[in-house]
């Protein structure tokens, strides 16, 4: 299968219920189904609590804006920049802005094995789950040493093709992602007679 770029800004935005922010939705798997794995962008307007998702393995991490605090038995406060928090889906907890909005990165996997990590710049990661991707908040190059990608500003590349070959991204402006623009590998494998968990 040939590599998928998403671009955020293309994707529609869905205003929250509670009226406290919007998602944009950049991938589900399956399409078209009940989905194992959703990959989205948010950006928070107001304090409140997150929807909750029983049965779901949740990574979060900030992108833009001052963080945020989460009421989660052991609170975590994260900021853009910050390593990617995994939490359980069910618990749901409140949301306080810590100075104002922010636009944050969502990973929720069910029915397999998820993952979310810090992007080193030009440093190889290596990863056995059967789908990877990479999400940046800026401009860079993507390579599997193979394949050279260049991708624009706050875009989802993906790919569904097993592979064990590292993956390595470099930013165009600076030596590694800041603060200002931080970029996250993401990973799942579903539990599935075709894609059993490692």
């Amino acid at each position: 299968m040939t590599l998928q770029i998403i671009h955020a800004q293309e994707c529609a935005p869905q205003p929250w219920r509670n009226g406290g922010g919007q998602t944009r939705e950049l991938l589900v798997w399956p399409p078209g189904g009940d989905w194992q794995l959703r990959i989205s962008r948010a950006d928070i307007a107001a304090d409140g609590p997150f929807s909750a998702f029983p049965g779901v393995q949740r990574w979060f991490a900030v992108l833009q804006g001052a963080g945020v605090e989460l009421a989660l038995p052991v609170p975590h406060t994260l900021r853009a920049g910050d390593a990617p928090l995994e939490f359980d889906g069910a618990s749901a907890p409140d949301c306080r802005l810590l100075d104002g909005p922010t636009r944050d990165l969502n990973l929720m996997a069910r029915q397999g094995q998820g993952l979310m990590q810090t992007v080193i710049a030009g440093q190889p990661w290596h990863s056995l789950l059967a789908m990877r991707g990479l999400y940046s908040t800026g401009a860079g190059t993507w390579s599997d040493g193979a394949r050279q990608v260049q991708i624009s500003a706050h875009t989802l590349l993906w790919d569904e093709t097993p592979g064990s070959a590292p993956w390595t991204f470099t930013p165009d402006t600076c030596t590694e992602p800041t603060d200002d623009a931080p970029a996250y590998w993401l990973g799942f494998t579903p539990h599935t007679p075709e894609g059993a968990t490692p």
